[in-house]
């Protein structure tokens, strides 16, 4: 995630950066585990996703920002073979069934 090198000096602000990649990192990991039972394969079977094949997977799917009502979000191509699978990711973190 390219934290070789932290960006600045300040100790308060290279303990929020390390904060916020440590989330980012447990995110990605954890969509690389939950794809793993839904799908999120390309051919042979795999027990998990190294980090860079998900941040990669996500980078080039082709999506629209779309604002209606008042909300944003984004919409997929629906010929996409990972939409699915990254939709139920994205529900089973909102906690919807």
């Amino acid at each position: 995630m390219d934290l070789e090198r932290l960006p600045s000096g300040k100790f308060a602000a290279n303990s929020l950066i390390l904060t916020l990649s440590v989330t980012v990192f447990n995110m990605l990991r954890l969509c690389g585990q939950e794809g793993t039972g839904n799908g999120y394969t390309t051919g042979k079977k795999v027990k998990r996703r190294r980090l860079r094949t998900v941040i990669q997977d996500l980078m080039y799917m082709a999506a629209r920002v779309v604002t209606h009502a008042h909300q944003m979000y984004l919409s997929f191509l629906k010929r996409n073979k990972l939409r699915e699978v990254w939709t139920q990711i994205y529900l089973s973190f909102c906690g919807v069934t």
